[in-house]
């Protein structure tokens, strides 16, 4: 099942400041190689997550969900595999493809792709149960006088937390369809899974293991290396433990105390991080999670949350008496989005008076939850006029996840000319009978194929060679062409 796409690239002419954010954010080591020669430490290539990068000719993800992403020139595009390995890959936005088995030098083109700019996303299934792949990067091969391009970086990361159910145990993609991805992506921010199967919050004498206590490594192996928690800054923190722990014996005291020693921990890595802590959707330990929470922040912590998912999971939403199917992992991610998004757009400071960290606070607030989905009206507002002045614009569109009969979207409009943008509609048409039934940051009108969507109240300004994005939750019974001919203010877009 299609699960993700990328944006496109960023023009060459923001080359060095999108390798400059994504080091900031993502976390890349310094350039040792030539930039552009898809090497590892190639910094046009971010590798999203936890990445072990202490073999400059070989980056290994150690945690389900970590990902790379890059740009490329030419037509082909090819992967050094040491040995064999399953992974998933993305071009230019497209839908998914899983490669099983593949090793050395692994074609991701056997059709060529026209001349131009390209972008890539790769994610590698890890380690996990009977699985024992060979999740090594070793670099990309491209067409001779080809060169990677600046990675599109995402200003914001949310790192989710927990156990198998967290790693996307029985979901058609794992990782790739798991409520911490599509909440990711839902959000038009980085994201990555932290998570160990039949992990426990609390080490037990007979032998689970404990994430909270992984959680300060690069791995999940017990002699996995610290985590080097200057590589990057989560904003957001999504913690779903318990599932495992009474079936070890755990007492709820233990438990409660000790949820709340690690939300300590957390905060003392990641000092704005919004901390979400999920009532386990089993409703194990509810009472001591919430009560963990409500400890921590009556000693001050203001930036600590307790969700409570009861109901969050339909009746079909389960594959066995645990983990969620990809349906019910959808239903997840509908109802978790829109709790981190409202406060992210908050981020107070908490107390703990531990360093800053490398990222700075936002400082634009983005819409608490989606708009109602009561059917659009048939009549359309009338388009803003264009500014005065040098215009011009460009437009990703990107299936962001899909599945029967229907699938979410995430459009990016970038102001490519020379005067600012104050106030926006954008419109496009469908040709494959799509129907809009939901949308966030933008408000929307549909009449036939023929969508308009608007700013909301705050993002409706564009400088020139910035971006803003919005998405939406749509109906397709059939083929879902991407659409073309989109018009900003009633000028015709480039599509990127």
């Amino acid at each position: 099942m299609p699960v993700s796409r990328i944006r496109s690239t960023v023009a060459a002419g923001a080359a060095g400041v999108v390798a400059v954010l994504a080091a900031t954010l993502i976390g890349l080591p310094p350039a040792r190689a030539a930039t552009g020669d898809g090497s590892p430490t190639d910094a046009n290539i971010a590798f999203v997550g936890r990445w072990d990068r202490s073999d400059s000719s070989a980056y290994v993800p150690n945690w389900a969900g970590a990902y790379l992403r890059t740009g490329f020139t030419g037509t082909t595009v090819k992967l050094r595999q040491r040995r064999t390995i399953d992974l998933y890959y993305s071009i230019d936005g497209a839908d998914f493809r899983y490669l099983t088995n593949v090793s050395g030098t692994v074609n991701l083109t056997p059709n060529p792709l026209p001349a131009g700019n390209h972008t890539l996303v790769v994610s590698y299934r890890v380690v996990a149960g009977s699985y024992a792949g060979d999740a090594v990067f070793q670099g990309l091969a491209l067409d001779t006088g080809a060169r990677t391009l600046p990675a599109v970086v995402r200003p914001r990361l949310i790192e989710f937390v927990g156990d198998s159910i967290t790693l996307g145990t029985t979901s058609s993609r794992t990782a790739l369809t798991t409520y911490g991805w599509l909440t990711g992506e839902q959000l038009g921010t980085e994201h990555t899974q932290l998570g160990y199967g039949g992990g426990c919050l609390v080490a037990t004498a007979d032998g689970c293991v404990s994430v909270a206590s992984q959680f300060l490594r690069t791995g999940y192996a017990a002699n996995s290396p610290a985590w080097d928690f200057s590589r990057y800054q989560a904003d957001a923190v999504v913690i779903n433990l318990g599932t495992n722990d009474r079936s070890h014996g755990v007492s709820g005291a233990d438990f409660q105390n000790q949820y709340a020693t690690f939300i300590r921990t957390v905060r003392g890595k990641y000092p704005r991080a919004a901390i979400f802590a999920l009532r386990t959707f089993s409703g194990r330990y509810a009472a001591e999670t919430a009560a963990a929470v409500t400890t921590v922040t009556g000693g001050g912590d203001r930036n600590v949350f307790y969700v409570d998912t009861t109901g969050w999971l339909p009746a079909d939403g389960l594959s066995d008496s645990v983990h969620p199917n990809d349906a019910g992992h959808r239903a997840i991610a509908a109802r978790l989005a829109p709790v981190v998004a409202a406060k992210l757009s908050t981020t107070p400071t908490p107390t703990p008076t531990t360093a800053p960290p490398t990222t700075p606070p936002v400082t634009t607030a983005p819409p608490t939850t989606p708009p109602v989905t009561t059917a659009p009206p048939t009549t359309a507002p009338p388009v803003t006029a264009p500014p005065a002045g040098g215009t011009g614009c460009a437009v990703g569109y990107a299936v962001t996840g899909q599945w029967q009969g229907g699938f979410q979207g995430e459009v990016t409009i970038r102001n490519t000319g020379t005067a600012p943008v104050d106030g926006w509609t954008l419109q496009w048409s469908f040709t494959d009978g799509q129907r809009i039934s939901q949308a966030w940051n933008a408000s929307y009108t549909q009449s036939g194929g023929t969508v308009r969507a608007t700013n909301a109240g705050w993002n409706g300004a564009i400088a020139p060679g910035a971006t803003t994005s919005f998405g939406f939750l749509a109906d397709a019974t059939g083929a879902n062409n991407r659409p073309a001919g989109f018009t900003l203010n009633g000028t015709a877009c480039t599509l990127s």
